[in-house]
């Protein structure tokens, strides 16, 4: 019986080590899946230069992304939201992506100014609030595609895209993947800049619906001025194409090599060869290796004791500066901030104890939802796992 019992528990162990082992390579063998959506599309033209449409282009660029990413990456699956020229409402682009658990949601655009026919340049768009007129201007002309569909006033709860009053949902909207978003903006960005040597227009926010429904990291990109005749050119050449859509593969490939050596440590992902040295910007310094990388922190209250871990909740995070009154504090006072990846980083209720920081947390959840706990060093932020741990063994000691 003895031996039966030892039989019967040598059977279970291996079945579950099986099991687990199964499970381990089916989490492994997950694809990293990216969305691309060509913008317009059908019966919306987008913007209408002198020789061309908005939708033919972003759909022209969108496919060589594709194109190259199915190429040279075995284990991430393309998904676009429209690969002929078909109308599909905004609402339901998002869906797509949210359906297919997406890690990434890239929006491809042209752009257009009345009356400026010399204005150039590549800009790329995370989601927030509009700062200024001009960026208020790209969203509500982006945002106009919904007038194309029956139901729009039903679908989108009121939403009039000419309205600037209409933009107020998005300044108290806090996007959890806003950081990363930002972040791959700013590649794409270096990528327009430095790879395909276009006009760089930087990064900015403004409300725009498809990002605001989608589910994962997401952004926009407008590739170039349609209402600009040499920049129109350029965009419906095939260098001109295969040069944008190249600068955007290739921040896609830093992005996802960072993402796999954030989750696991390390990345299979290898960049091409023809990957040239980006300059050191927005806080991030480059190291010589993937793995060997560092990010610059700067504190606005750098703490005394530099031996000391202080404790704080992260509240908000934003790609620009807000001011202590702002009303996204919501009313709280002594609000500091840190600087991460061009990441404006807003914390509060600082303390060298790490229980009290978690009742400050308690105290204004019910404002901040996804605040969270980050530990710092002097000046240095720290692993906040490793930084609780070691003050639970100091306060085992005492």
């Amino acid at each position: 019986m003895k031996v039966f019992k030892s039989y019967i528990l040598f059977i279970f162990i291996t079945l579950f080590s099986l099991n687990y082992s199964f499970c381990i390579a089916q989490q492994k063998a997950k694809d990293f899946v990216v969305v691309i959506d060509p913008g317009h599309g059908g019966n919306d033209p987008g913007a209408v230069g002198k020789i061309s449409k908005e939708k033919n282009i972003n759909l022209n660029v969108a496919l060589k992304v594709g194109n190259l990413i199915k190429k040279n990456c075995k284990d991430v699956k393309v998904v676009y939201t429209r690969d002929k020229d078909i109308f599909i409402p905004l609402a339901r682009r998002a869906e797509i992506a949210n359906n297919a658990k997406a890690d990434l949601f890239i929006s491809i655009h042209t752009n257009a100014v009345a009356n400026n026919r010399t204005i150039k340049g590549a800009s790329t768009w995370t989601l927030g609030l509009a700062r200024s007129d001009a960026n208020l201007a790209v969203a509500q002309r982006e945002n106009s595609v919904i007038l194309y569909e029956s139901d729009y006033k039903t679908r989108y709860a009121g939403f009039n895209p000419q309205s600037a009053e209409s933009y107020i949902i998005f300044e108290f909207m806090q996007d959890k993947y806003m950081e990363q978003s930002v972040h791959l903006a700013s590649l794409v960005q270096k990528q327009f800049k430095n790879r395909c040597k276009r006009t760089d227009r930087g990064v900015h926010q403004a409300g725009f619906l498809v990002l605001k429904e989608s589910a994962m990291p997401s952004i926009l990109v407008e590739l170039g001025f349609i209402s600009t005749p040499e920049e129109e050119k350029y965009l419906n050449t095939e260098a001109g194409a295969n040069n944008l859509a190249n600068g955007i593969y290739h921040a896609f490939m830093e992005y996802k090599r960072e993402h796999e050596i954030r989750l696991t440590g390390s990345s299979q992902t290898i960049i091409p060869d023809d990957e040239p040295e980006m300059p050191s910007t927005n806080n991030t310094r480059v190291a010589e290796s993937c793995s060997t990388r560092k990010t610059e922190v700067t504190t606005q209250q750098p703490n005394s004791n530099r031996d000391e871990t202080v404790f704080k909740v992260q509240i908000l995070a934003s790609a620009t500066p807000i001011k202590p009154n702002d009303r996204q504090f919501k009313g709280l006072k002594d609000v500091e901030y840190y600087k991460e990846k061009g990441m404006y980083k807003y914390t509060y209720g600082a303390s060298t104890n790490y229980n009290k920081v978690v009742q400050t947390q308690k105290s204004i959840a019910d404002k901040f939802k996804g605040a969270f706990i980050v530990a710092f060093k002097g000046e240095k932020k720290i692993n906040t796992n490793e930084a609780i741990a070691e003050f639970k063994k100091k306060q085992n000691k005492k």
